[in-house]
């Protein structure tokens, strides 16, 4: 507990943002998706930072989409408590929050993976636009770009796992940038499904990248209790903290 709070006192510093996390409900069919959220009504969300200033050769991405940005669990559906994790107050996506522990344990940069037009806050609504677009192979844009990606060797990416597969907008992540020569560590989250095919995708859509085949997994009723298992996790990669 006094690491974690350690960890939460960081990020407000160094993203202006708190972590946070909740109880999680028994996993749900994994045929919906796992995660969704509202971009415009993110109350403190945290700048990317890739301008290259700090130096690093390490990157961490992620994709991640809580329901609800309202920490009051009592009047959650069980879609949000799905999708979130709630300390002191705050909440987060359960891919976001595994992108903070490792973003502060490694010394990376951050990027967050947002949508050019914000996905739709109704979970029903959400369900059918993620399965539609995966039914047609789209590929959403990305509000965003990554400053000086040339600069990075190493690029953690992290996603929830939808139907099987990543969301589309990782796809369009991937075919927007050159991972030649670049080594890519996988982490997701999950509703009862791990990875899936996921990291042999990822290998075929990046054939002349090194992709890192023990990625890290958990499932989103135990991200609020994950932090042990993704610091083991970081220090068989060689980050130690």
């Amino acid at each position: 507990m006094k690491k974690l709070t350690a960890l939460i006192m960081s990020l407000l510093m160094a993203v202006s943002l708190a972590a946070c996390s909740s109880n999680k409900t028994n996993t749900p069919a994994p045929s919906e998706p796992e995660t969704s959220e509202s971009q415009s009504t993110q109350s403190s969300e945290p700048k990317n930072e890739t301008d290259g200033g700090s130096g690093s050769n390490t990157l961490v991405v992620y994709f991640s989409m809580p329901e609800t940005t309202n920490p009051d669990e009592s009047s959650m559906t069980e879609e949000e408590r799905n999708s979130t994790v709630i300390i002191d107050g705050e909440v987060l996506g359960n891919t976001q929050y595994v992108a903070y522990v490792i973003q502060k344990n490694t010394g990376a940069d951050l990027f967050r993976i947002k949508p050019e037009v914000p996905y739709p806050t109704d979970h029903d609504t959400l369900v059918d636009q993620a399965a539609e677009e995966q039914d047609n192979g789209a590929r959403p844009a990305i509000k965003d770009k990554i400053e000086n990606f040339d600069q990075y060797d190493t690029i953690f990416v992290g996603y929830p796992n939808w139907w099987g597969d990543m969301p589309m907008i990782l796809y369009t992540f991937f075919d927007t940038y050159d991972f030649s020569g670049k080594t890519i560590i996988p982490f997701n989250t999950h509703g009862g499904s791990g990875f899936s095919n996921t990291i042999n995708t990822i290998a075929e859509l990046e054939p002349n990248a090194t992709i890192y085949k023990d990625g890290f997994t958990v499932s989103r009723n135990n991200v609020q209790e994950a932090e042990p298992d993704i610091l083991a996790w970081l220090n068989e990669l060689g980050y130690s903290n």
